[in-house]
């Protein structure tokens, strides 16, 4: 990392650090084939805009609802004086995306895991010691220098007794188990293969590399706030259908360190800058995808717009690959941001169409070129590269401009954007969220809701007939209590008739609760999940409600099986490669290791993993069965399922034969001393008084004591009463 990469400020989420094995990268090109580049790009992006204007207006009429907000082409009758919008949408839409949060982070861990398959490649299920090391201090002589050479037990002088006994640990605290398997491995005596002798140490490489890889990932996403970002992206899931996330990506994180000058006593802050993988939350409002792709992976490019200000663009001339003389040809060519129609219709503050003219729209281009194309712009590829094959670039444009060019710095090729989706549409990417399943509802719901207002303002007071022949000319027609109206002399009959509007409130309200109930058979989410109150019938009960709850899941866990599919995999793929191509640290993985991201899927199974290997313990703990069974395997397992870290709360081999040790003497001097207790209360020694044997008491001929509880057993020979 050099210096210019390590004192860089950015902002509007947009982060990149340049790395070794990025070196080379930059597309440089002549200014004509560079207008021909971003001519190419800009061409694509108004594609990608007039594709997805269908699905524009799904989302405007989704956000109107959630918002309880009438769009700007529904008009109302002079007839009608409500304009209510009953907003169970809303409720629908924070149901399902609460529902989906406590699924994915309940258990407190982020829902990527890392396992290892049935067959791993480049690396050993299983490995052991050629021996067993020797613990003994009576070899002979011959062996001593061959024992002490490979025994990791060996401490002190000559005559010391040479070996450290079980459970005893190292002055760094490591395990001898744990050294005597380093030591090994590094002097090659680890054999592939299960070990045929319980008493030879072994280990899992295959199962180790899976879990530290795991360990890492968890690590890297809690660091870079990887959960509120996912959190976001879930949540424009439900509301539009479609949830996107960026990455992972390369981010420089800061980490604040102060040091103490020794001469000068004073403290001075040195920050740490290390390199991390970060991803991100992109609204679906500012992506756009290939028109004819149905999923990330048939996309041949996709768009990223931005809209940054003035600050935040001259931030990018800091960041690796980007043109200095082009952004400044930017900023001077001045702001190019324009509303889109959309945009209009999503503010809330009414805002003059003047706002955004000092933004500027930068727009980030992942996608595939032509290699023949590639090398008519001026890209130097390799002459083993075809003209059929295709290379993948990443370009930044404004204002016509090209203010990043680079070839794809990901091994191997990939866009890093991950989309998903509430209910996937397999013929199309954008998928179908909440509110789109209830919008039928949700109108008709409203359209009772203001007939049943509009009827109750009529109904509510009454409505005067009034003959105004028969009253004196003049007069006014306003009611108040103690009103007295004058009548024309002579004029016979009444002439003032209240007439009472009839109710239809309740029919509507009918309708109304009917077309709720429907829209829980169309979101699969019931009123009663989300605290609808009026239970009846048998959710009256906890074990009809506990039903109730169960069947209302499934429509969750198809959600949550396209959650695992379309993001939490490839994420956990990603943030793998990431690692085995950017990590600086040190990896604990050998070889080709084939890795398998397991996400909620695997965290909704854990529970009932645990109960079967809890289950299987019991079973094993019988004397026939047990000297089958790796137990210390079934332990660290079922600590693993239970989210509990197996390094940390269990003991090594070592450590467990000393505790077994510890344990056995509590056992032993317990039963010595109820045993000494139990003799000396004995009168004789032979236990009677006399010293004669104490006699058995009478259990009679069936071996009962006389008693009517069972049938007991036949004496036998030698038995009291046996009389064969």
């Amino acid at each position: 990392m050099n210096e210019e990469n390590e004192n860089y400020e950015t902002s509007n989420e947009i982060y990149f650090e340049e790395v070794e094995n990025e070196s080379g990268l930059d597309m440089e090109m002549e200014d004509d084939i560079r207008s021909r580049f971003v001519g190419l790009i800009e061409e694509r992006y108004e594609a990608a805009q007039m594709a997805r204007e269908s699905d524009e207006a799904r989302w405007l009429k989704a956000y109107h609802n959630f918002r309880g907000i009438y769009g700007k082409g529904v008009k109302f009758r002079e007839s009608e004086k409500s304009s209510v919008f009953v907003k169970v949408t809303k409720t629908k839409v924070l149901a399902a995306f609460g529902q989906l949060v406590d699924v994915i982070f309940g258990t407190g861990q982020f829902p990527i895991g890392v396992r290892e398959t049935q067959i791993p490649e480049g690396v050993s299920t299983y490995k052991h010691l050629d021996a067993t090391p020797g613990l003994e201090t009576s070899a002979p002589e011959k062996n001593k220098t061959e024992e002490k050479e490979s025994n990791p037990f060996d401490v002190g002088y000559e005559g010391d007794g040479k070996t450290l006994k079980p459970g005893a640990t190292f002055l760094d605290g490591s395990s001898p188990f744990e050294e005597a398997i380093k030591k090994a491995e590094a002097e090659g005596k680890l054999k592939e293969g299960a070990s045929p002798d319980p008493q030879v140490l072994e280990v899992s490489p295959a199962k180790e590399a899976a879990r530290n890889m795991q360990k890492l990932i968890h690590d890297q996403i809690e660091e870079s706030n990887g959960s509120s970002e996912l959190r976001s992206s879930i949540f424009e899931a439900a509301l539009f259908g479609t949830g996107i996330v960026k990455g992972p990506f390369n981010f420089n994180k800061t980490i604040g360190r102060w040091t103490k000058d020794e001469t000068t006593n004073e403290r001075k802050y040195n920050p740490l800058f290390v390199r991390v993988p970060r991803i991100e939350f992109v609204s679906i409002w500012d992506f756009f995808p290939d028109p004819s792709a149905t999923t990330i992976e048939e996309c041949e490019y996709s768009f990223h717009r931005h809209k940054l200000n003035r600050s935040q663009l001259r931030a990018l001339a800091k960041l690796p690959y980007f043109k200095d003389d082009a952004i400044r040809e930017c900023i001077e060519m001045g702001a190019n941001y324009e509303e889109q129609d959309y945009e209009h219709e999503l503010k809330d503050d009414h805002r003059s169409d003047d706002y955004g003219s000092d933004q500027f729209e930068v727009v980030e281009y992942w996608g595939v070129m032509d290699a023949q194309y590639a090398r008519e712009v001026g890209m130097e590829l390799p002459d083993e590269v075809d003209d059929l094959d295709e290379v993948q670039v990443n370009a930044w444009i404004s204002n016509g401009k090209l203010l990043r060019g680079v070839i794809n710095p990901f091994t191997p090729f990939r866009i890093p954007y991950n989309a998903f989706s509430y209910e996937r549409n397999p013929y199309s990417f954008f998928g179908i969220g909440v509110a789109e399943n209830m919008d039928d509802s949700q109108q008709i719901m409203n359209g009772h809701a203001r007939m049943a207002i509009d009827n109750l303002a009529l109904s509510g007071s009454l409505v005067f007939d009034v003959d105004e022949s028969a009253l004196v000319g003049g007069q006014s027609m306003e009611v108040y209590p103690g009103k007295v109206f004058r009548r024309q002399a002579g004029m016979p009959g009444q002439a003032i008739h209240g007439v009472k509007f009839p109710n239809t409130s309740n029919e509507n309200m009918m309708m109304f609760d009917r077309f709720r109930q429907l829209a829980d058979e169309q979101t699969g989410i019931p009123s009663y999940s989300h605290g609808q109150t009026g239970v009846q019938s048998m959710t009256r009960t906890a074990s009809g409600m506990s039903m109730l709850l169960g069947a209302a899941s499934l429509n969750i866990k198809t959600v949550v099986k396209n959650l695992d599919d379309y993001l939490l995999k490839p994420l956990g793929e990603a943030y793998f490669q990431w690692n085995m191509q950017f990590f600086e640290g040190d990896l604990d993985i050998e070889g080709d290791l084939e890795v398998r991201a397991m996400g909620t899927n695997s965290l909704m199974q854990k529970e009932v993993r645990s109960q079967r290997l809890t289950t299987f313990l019991q079973t094993a703990q019988n004397p026939a069965i047990a000297p089958f069974v790796k137990i210390s395997k079934i332990v660290s397992e079922l600590a693993y399922s239970l989210d509990l870290d197996p390094d940390e709360i269990l003991n090594d081999p070592e450590e467990a034969a000393l505790v077994a040790q510890i344990i056995g003497a509590q056992n032993v001097g317990q039963g010595n001393g109820s045993e000494a207790e139990s003799v000396g209360e004995q009168p004789g020694a032979m236990g009677g008084a006399e010293g004669a044997p104490q006699q058995p008491p009478e259990l009679g001929a069936t071996g009962t004591g006389g008693g009517n509880i069972g049938t007991g057993a036949v004496p036998q020979a030698g038995e009291s009463e046996f009389s064969g």
